[in-house]
């Protein structure tokens, strides 16, 4: 807005209609002290200041708006008939003005210079404006440096505080912050510990992984400085993430090397043992078996009761071993997948009807649904069958009042998933997460139900030497999903 600043009316009027019709929002005032007044409550862009005026002139005027903040820096253009000489020129800019037009008014040249202090105007705005932007900015960064550094300090001593080895890595895969762990493994802050000549040098899968901006899990062999044997420590690094930006990467090396020892010792006992349970149980079902052929003319219907039964139980026990022998090959590494085409469908009908045919359960319905595979499957036909048989006979035992399981096949151009739902007591939230780790057990079906915690184990291990995944859904009370894939190619 423009402030004209005149005594006399007819010289406003005809300033405010020249002004408006040029599209200039227009202000007026009759002296100096109502113009004083109304700079003090109004924003103007520019003041038209007319030097005399009775009571206060424009000189005056313009020294007391010099004065004050608010209104020092508008700028004022001049009025005057009749001072014309270097004394009014230099009295005028000396006031505060920065320009001045004489009377009679020249109409264009008038409008050039308001259009002109104006424009002046309007981009002293915008670079107030900016400037404010750039402060804020300038402060915000500052405020989130602080944090920035405040959090770099408090995650520091949390490291340094840590009993594991701990360190930091930048996004560009170089160290630095250790805490004094570290040198009880390295001499040297910038260089990772010297790792087992057959383990992976750590370097090279940080480099990989910060490329695919994924955490690491792994196990490591690295020596002590004053030792002359490896031990196992259990590297962990995951990625601190910014604004959608990896900053940092936090990493841990736990010493799980006693944990290891005792692992295998328990390893090569359970091979010990399967191996040498295996031999009698053998027996016994051989003398079981020749205990029933000689039963076979006798009407004692108890004995045949009793004998089925033992029967029964030897296959349990004959499972059970069958289990920690698989597990000591899948801890060896010599657990054989033996990839041959098979057909699924087939696979699937011939369990459905051995379980069907093999349960106490009279009013038990199977169901198969979805759709058909119309091709062969490449993979262990023996090994897929153990897991859809563990799938379906945990369903049998985890759901005894159920007379339901739902077996359902699902494929797209990638692979075929199968699912094997229940209608049991379902698995809690916090006992899913662990439920396909060995020796794992469900607290509160574990006096319930029998049995070693390791079917889904080998059943997920099996899945994985087939490049398969797997999975469950479950909800307390209504049941469970069970599902694995297998890749069509």
């Amino acid at each position: 807005m423009i402030l004209i600043v005149d005594d006399t009316t007819e010289h406003i009027f005809s300033l405010q209609q020249l002004l408006a019709s040029k599209g200039f929002k227009v202000d007026t005032a009759l002296s100096g002290e109502e113009a004083l007044k109304k700079t003090l409550t109004n924003n103007y862009a520019l003041i038209i200041l007319d030097v005399q005026m009775p009571g206060m002139d424009g000189f005056e005027v313009a020294s007391h708006l010099a004065d004050c903040n608010k209104t020092k820096n508008i700028p004022i253009i001049f009025l005057s008939a009749d001072h014309r000489d270097k004394r009014f020129i230099t009295h005028s800019y000396f006031s505060g003005g920065i320009d001045y037009v004489t009377k009679p008014i020249n109409e264009d040249l008038l409008l050039l210079k308001v259009k002109t202090f104006y424009r002046m105007y309007e981009q002293t705005l915008a670079l107030n404006e900016t400037q404010q932007n750039l402060r804020a900015e300038i402060e915000s960064r500052k405020t989130a440096q602080l944090l920035l550094l405040e959090k770099a300090d408090h995650l520091r001593l949390i490291l340094e505080s840590l009993p594991q080895i701990a360190f930091t890595v930048n996004q560009n895969g170089k160290i630095d912050f250790v805490n004094d762990n570290w040198f009880l493994f390295a001499a040297s802050k910038n260089d990772f510990p010297a790792c087992h000549p057959d383990d992976p040098l750590i370097d090279q899968v940080l480099r990989a992984h910060i490329l695919e901006k994924s955490a690491i899990k792994m196990e490591v062999r690295i020596k002590p400085l004053n030792a002359e044997l490896y031990r196992y420590h259990l590297l962990r690094m995951v990625p601190i993430i910014e604004k959608d930006e990896i900053t940092h990467w936090v990493g841990t090396f736990t010493d799980i090397d006693d944990q290891k020892q005792i692992e295998q010792k328990k390893d090569e006992f359970l091979s010990i043992a399967s191996h040498e349970l295996k031999t009698p149980l053998t027996s016994m079902r051989g003398y079981v078996q020749l205990l029933k052929r000689s039963l076979h003319d006798s009407p004692n219907t108890v004995a045949h009761k009793y004998v089925d039964r033992v029967q029964t139980q030897l296959d349990k026990l004959s499972a059970l071993i069958a289990d920690l022998l698989d597990i000591s090959k899948i801890d060896h590494g010599k657990l054989k997948i033996s990839h041959r085409p098979f057909d699924l469908d087939h696979l699937i009908d011939t369990v459905i009807e051995t379980i069907d045919h093999t349960h106490e359960r009279k009013a038990l319905k199977i169901e198969r649904v979805g759709q058909r595979l119309h091709t062969l499957i490449m993979g262990d036909e023996m090994r897929i069958e153990q897991v859809l048989v563990n799938f379906m006979t945990n369903a049998l035992k985890y759901g005894p009042d159920s007379d339901r399981i739902i077996i359902h096949t699902e494929i797209d151009d990638q692979e075929v998933k199968v699912s094997v739902q229940d209608f049991g007591i379902g698995i809690p939230v916090q006992n899913q997460a662990p439920i396909f780790d060995k020796f794992y057990r469900v607290e509160e079906t574990s006096v319930r139900f029998q049995g070693l915690g390791l079917g889904l184990y080998i059943c997920a291990e099996i899945i994985q030497q087939h490049k398969g995944q797997y999975g469950m859904k479950s909800q307390l009370g209504e049941g469970t999903t069970f599902y694995f894939t297998l890749p069509l190619n």
